[in-house]
């Protein structure tokens, strides 16, 4: 980061030699902070009248008992208007994920000494389309909930699921609260909000606003993290909470790859949080401990039992029954070292949101304070804590983790999917039943991703049917050398693909195919032979089947066809959009038979000549408990037999 002075436009400031107050803004000045810039006050900032602190920068106030953060009026007294300390969008006609953004970072002050008004400027994409719910985070101590209304320029209501409502997430109970009256106000800054979009009338990417309030003090304590989702979610997920819900039609895990949901830790663990500060989070190293046992790059944490982060929901979709979930989420996941996979790049903005996925329940904390980082980009595996600056010295691991990320890109070249595969000498090979050191999660309805392997590589048919996977993990030493399984779900959409390769969290130089152990992922082309994947290289025709390696296998060259003969990649998956089970067809099928029984034999379901093209779905009872046989059959003879348990 450049760390030059600050420029000032129209400037009228004087420094008080008294502790409360050491920079103040007059009547009629104008203090620009400009975009690259670094302002620092060791003590209180105040701004008189239509004096402006006017940040496209970074704002720093460290301060001590006493000092305070005031906006006040031409007779001194409380202004609560807003307009003088403004955080600006750098690029306002964009959302903030393309725009640089004005930052203040408020350290050593207590909370009822800062009366200062702060007003965020706020553009960002929708997270969803006709009835949705925005999620955000409200970094404003004691804002009252009825002003979003005038900011974002539509009416909340107190109506539960009217798609009108201010909703706050509950992390023990794993229900949304909604509130009953919106003269209350916001007292946690680490809460986590869904504000209701009812047919479009919040659009928060169409123009700017301006949100108002008073910042929050640095946290006194961490927050402690256990007991979430400390409920019973009943068979399937299909108990009651408080509101008469059912638990399946919105509590959403990405992380488990179990083969039946809502079984082992489905939906236990999870924790969602929204970013309560005006400074930008860094979590990409927060489950990495140093020697000595000092938290993560020295901020202090280290959460040991760390699954993943969900840091960007995508869009956010209200079915027909009211539920909501969320699809083309960004994922990062943990090894047992704390190394990040998956989605790399975990900078939280300010009012973004993010979802902790912890592997058991035993007591961890989170110091929201030391995560604070000024820089869009996260700290690097060998940088220490500081909000503006760095030194070396990290904790050296054994081994590497290596990532290949796979980019499915349209006939225009824009991405369209995602999907990684993750070697280690700590990842496991195959199926696993364990939570306690897996790295990988679920691919849901993604038009790309990889199957479970087989100990000797391909496809293990043991899970085909059941599940497949967003991230997917092999030991390095044991499958080098042996291929995983990804598949195009919808060649008409994805043409090509680009890869993007890491090692321990951090990309590579472009055109790097060779890692720190001389080896380096392959690709089978679609002319059957074997290729280097390189960092921003790219693999023309992306045709429904590719095969991935690490370490070059030893038949380099094969046939385009092989002799092996190819397992069905047809699926029966669980969708919690709409709380039931779908089939994905093996993208080879063109018609299919479905049959589905009772574990009585009774046959429930029977459906001809299905086209394949789309997924089907297997309407069963959401209030059935029971176990279920499903066969499909494609019009080839194909046969795939597999079990729903609900």
């Amino acid at each position: 980061m450049r760390k030059s002075l600050f420029a000032i436009g129209l400037l009228a400031i004087s420094y008080s030699v008294q502790a409360q107050i050491l920079c103040h803004v007059d009547t009629n000045a104008n203090m620009y902070v400009s975009e690259g810039t670094l302002v620092y006050s060791g003590g209180g900032v105040q701004t008189k009248g239509n004096g402006l602190l006017d940040v496209h920068g970074n704002v720093m106030i460290v301060g001590a008992a006493g000092d305070a953060l005031r906006t006040v009026n031409t007779a001194n007294g409380a202004k609560t208007d807003g307009g003088n300390i403004i955080l600006r969008l750098n690029t306002p006609t964009a959302t903030d994920d393309v725009s640089t953004y004005g930052q203040l970072y408020v350290d050593g002050l207590s909370q009822s000494d800062i009366t200062g008004i702060v007003s965020k400027e706020f553009r960002t994409k929708k997270h969803g389309a006709g009835n949705y719910y925005q999620q955000v985070g409200l970094p404003f101590f004691g804002k009252t909930m009825s002003t979003l209304s005038t900011e974002l320029g539509k009416t909340f209501g107190t109506v539960r699921r009217s798609q009108n409502e201010i909703l706050k997430w509950n992390n023990t109970a794993a229900i949304a609260d909604h509130y009953p009256n919106l003269s209350l106000t916001t007292s946690n800054g680490s809460a986590y909000y869904m504000l209701g979009s009812n047919n479009n009338n919040l659009d928060v990417s169409s123009s700017l606003y301006t949100l108002n309030g008073r910042p929050y003090a640095a946290f006194a304590s961490n927050v402690t993290l256990q007991n979430a989702g400390n409920v019973n979610f009943g068979t399937g997920g299909t108990a009651i909470n408080g509101y008469n819900e059912r638990y399946n039609t919105y509590l959403q895990d990405q992380f488990e790859t179990t083969i039946t949901p809502w079984t082992l830790t489905y939906g236990k663990n999870i924790y969602q949080f929204g970013n309560p500060f005006f400074t930008n989070l860094d979590l990409s190293r927060i489950g990495q401990q140093e020697p000595g046992g000092v938290g993560a790059v020295n901020d202090g944490n280290y959460i040991s039992n760390i699954w993943g982060v969900r840091y960007d929901p995508g869009t956010v979709v209200v079915g027909s029954q009211g539920n909501a979930y969320s699809t083309g989420a960004l994922i990062q996941t943990y090894d047992v070292n704390g190394v990040p996979v998956g989605d790399v790049g975990m900078i939280i903005k300010p009012m973004q949101t993010f979802v902790l996925k912890l592997r058991d329940n035993s007591s961890q904390t989170l110091n929201f304070n030391t995560l604070r980082r000024f820089s869009s980009t996260v700290r690097a595996a060998t940088t220490d804590y500081s909000v503006t600056a760095a030194r070396n010295g990290a904790k050296s691991i054994d081994g590497t983790v290596k990532q290949l990320g796979v980019i499915g890109l349209d006939a225009s070249g824009k991405e369209v999917a995602r999907t990684y595969y993750v070697v280690s000498p700590n990842a496991v090979t195959g199926h696993q039943t364990s939570v306690a050191t897996t790295v990988q999660a679920t691919a849901g309805k993604n038009i790309i991703g990889t199957f479970e392997e087989a100990l000797t590589g391909g496809y293990d048919t043991n899970y085909t049917a059941k599940y497949w996977l967003y991230i997917n993990e092999a030991n390095e030493n044991n499958f080098q050398g042996k291929n995983v399984k990804l598949v195009n779900y919808d060649t008409g959409k994805v043409k090509s693909y680009k890869f993007e390769i890491r090692e321990n969290g951090e990309l590579v130089p472009a055109g790097t195919h060779l890692l720190s152990t001389g080896i380096g992922f392959y690709y089978k082309a679609s002319d059957g032979t074997v290729q280097p994947a390189t960092q921003d290289g790219i693999a023309p025709n992306a045709v429904a089947s590719y095969d991935l390696y690490y370490g070059e296998p030893s038949n380099v060259v094969l046939a385009a066809k092989e002799t092996v003969a190819t397992p069905s990649r047809t699926m029966v998956v669980y969708n919690p959009e709409i709380t039931n089970y779908i089939v994905r067809f093996d993208p080879n099928w063109k018609k299919a038979d479905i049959e589905v029984y009772d574990m009585s034999g009774k046959l429930v379901i029977s459906k001809k000549a299905v086209d394949t093209s789309t997924d089907f779905v297997i309407e069963l009872n959401g209030a059935i408990k029971n176990s279920y046989v499903v066969k499909i059959v494609s019009d080839k003879g194909e046969t795939v037999n597999t079990k729903i348990l609900k």
